[in-house]
């Protein structure tokens, strides 16, 4: 029993911790000035310090500042590309797994189809096609990261699916409709807002991936993506920061994301409690 709650005390620690992080980061980008980002010839190409403890850029612009900023737009683009993608994911598992053979089988072959081909290839193309900028690149990643998660949750459906609770609802003369809103979404939703988190930390690297390769949003548009790419052509005359800082942050909002997602999954799992 002890070793039981203190395994669920430290998810819970951890949880908190990685929470902290990204709430920090938020509270943070609202609140830091955009003063700090005009341009200043005068700080250009300062190493880190107290003033800017991630130095500044060649234009004399606070790297701590644009990090910061970045990291708020790579998150609100991986919250709504991974909100359109979950919700697909949901339509697209449930009716795989209750709509018959032919619709089942039409969903696997677009979930094999999508999964066969690299990501980006996907959110580039889907980008160019709506024009690009932000909009461009969150139906991007929202229709691209879908295919994993459709086969969970129809994996899900199809193991309730003959439960004894459902064969007493339709027994009783409930829809297929009824059914689905009130007995077989409420059982999965668990496994959706796992799905939800995990797949968040993916559409941020990939909004990072494509905008580093010039594919993404514009140069007006603070990006962690677009900041290195730019750090990429500064490196070589020293300046090292521009790189390193903004790359960690990045790196670390992305595992707070998916220690969240793991935390949770096994908090809602009493047996991977245990582990």
């Amino acid at each position: 029993m002890n070793k039981t709650i203190n395994a669920r005390s430290k998810l819970i620690i951890s949880l908190i911790i990685s929470t902290s992080i990204i709430i920090i980061a938020l509270i943070l980008s609202f609140n830091l000035s955009s003063d700090n980002l005009i341009t200043n010839f005068s700080k250009r190409s300062l190493p880190p310090s107290i003033n800017h403890i991630f130095g500044t850029d060649w234009l004399g612009r606070d790297m701590f500042t644009r990090t910061i900023k970045g990291l708020k737009l790579s998150l609100m683009v991986g919250f709504i590309g991974s909100f359109i993608g979950t919700a697909i994911a949901m339509i697209l598992g449930v009716m795989a797994a209750t709509m018959g053979k032919t619709i089942d089988a039409i969903i696997l072959w677009l979930v094999d189809m999508f999964i066969g081909i690299p990501h980006l290839v996907f959110i580039i193309l889907i980008s160019f096609m709506v024009g690009g900028g932000i909009k461009g690149v969150i139906l991007g990643v929202g229709l691209t990261h879908w295919p994993s998660l459709t086969r969970v949750i129809r994996t899900e459906v199809l193991s309730i699916k003959h439960s004894e609770y459902i064969e007493l609802a339709s027994n009783f003369g409930k829809s297929k409709t009824f059914i689905i809103k009130e007995h077989i979404i409420p059982h999965i939703l668990p496994q959706i807002m796992v799905g939800f988190l995990l797949l968040f930390p993916h559409a941020v690297i990939h909004e990072a991936a494509i905008t580093f390769l010039g594919f993404g949003l514009s140069v007006q548009t603070p990006s962690i993506g677009l900041i290195l790419s730019e750090a990429v052509k500064h490196i070589s005359i020293g300046d090292w920061w521009l790189a390193l800082f903004p790359g960690l942050s990045l790196i670390l909002v992305v595992k707070s994301f998916d220690s969240i997602a793991e935390q949770f999954r096994k908090l809602i799992d009493p047996n991977s409690a245990n582990e």
